[in-house]
């Protein structure tokens, strides 16, 4: 099977597909990190989302860590709300991949669901080697077989091992989250290392990298120019057709509002084609997974009822 981000870049879209939303309701589902952010612990739902995003726009929800047994609930509260707020377009659920005894019968069920677009086994906080496991790189096969990427949320210091992840499962695409979280400093000496392992993620064409993230891992003042220095190294590295437009919502309000980053992402982007920054900003994700847009260039979609 062909990774789908080897696909040919969409002539871009009309409508914004946010690749990157979160929403949570601790009095639904408990999520332990949240108490370590007050600020971010209280319910953020779809309602208090569309009071804010800009139209059109459509989303794809991202596992948000709730507690330990709960994805599936998670998935099927999203999916409700979906009912009510179509521009849901669908889920990238959790799964415990490093057991793939586990994980086939739950991947099984995700590639038969239309509403889950993908997987992501947070794995930012794991120490060195787990993606290395044969148990954790048969779970991200089984996701290739099953036609479902891999978000891949890491820090900058793992970069080298998503490299040597996806030369080891060549047939799944491999989402890579927030740019990879380089380092605080943004544009200083320190993104040298990123920059070096960015490259080598990038020659690895079932990855792609979502615009996202960046503001809450910059250095508490940093300014819009220096995290534009790091979208425009992104996008040279990956080339448009490689990139996706998330925003983090609601983690990045801790540091942006929706609509400034959103701002500083199309202004990156004025440097390309408009077909190429339409690209990012919507055709790429609903290439990689797998959601119709109603202008956008596709893959068959997944399933045209979110719910």
């Amino acid at each position: 099977m062909t990774p789908t981000g080897l696909a040919p870049a969409g002539g871009g879209s009309q409508v914004l597909l946010d690749s990157h939303v979160h929403f949570w309701d601790p009095r639904r589902l408990a999520y332990p990190w949240l108490g370590q952010i007050p600020p971010l612990d209280r319910p953020f739902t779809p309602g208090h989302f569309a009071g804010l995003h800009p139209k059109p726009v459509e989303v794809i929800f991202i596992e948000a860590g709730r507690a330990p047994g709960g994805a599936a609930a998670e998935v099927e509260w999203v999916r409700h709300e979906a009912r009510n707020q179509p521009w849901i377009r669908g889920a990238v659920a959790h799964a415990q991949l490093e057991n793939p005894a586990q994980a086939r019968d739950v991947i099984r069920g995700y590639a038969d669901d239309p509403f889950v677009l993908g997987v992501r086994r947070n794995i930012q906080d794991e120490m060195a080697g787990f993606t290395t496991s044969a148990g954790f790189r048969a779970g991200v096969r089984l996701l290739g077989g099953a036609g479902l990427p891999f978000d891949a949320c890491v820090r900058a210091h793992q970069l080298p091992e998503l490299a040597e992840l996806a030369a080891a499962c060549p047939q799944t695409t491999i989402v890579l989250d927030h740019l990879g979280k380089p380092p605080a400093e943004a544009r200083g000496p320190g993104t040298t290392t990123w920059r070096q392992a960015m490259r080598r993620l990038a020659r690895r064409d079932n990855i792609v990298c979502k615009l996202s993230g960046l503001a809450t891992e910059a250095a508490p003042g940093t300014g819009e120019s220096a995290m534009a220095f790091v979208l425009r190294e992104a996008l040279d590295i990956f080339g448009p057709g490689r990139c996706l437009y998330g925003s983090d919502w609601p983690v990045m309000t801790l540091a942006t509002r929706y609509q400034a980053w959103l701002d500083l992402v199309r202004a990156v982007l004025t440097a390309h084609p408009p077909a190429a920054a339409g690209a990012v900003l919507g055709g790429n994700a609903a290439r990689i997974y797998r959601v119709s847009l109603a202008t956008s260039a596709r893959e068959p979609a997944r399933g045209e009822d979110p719910a």
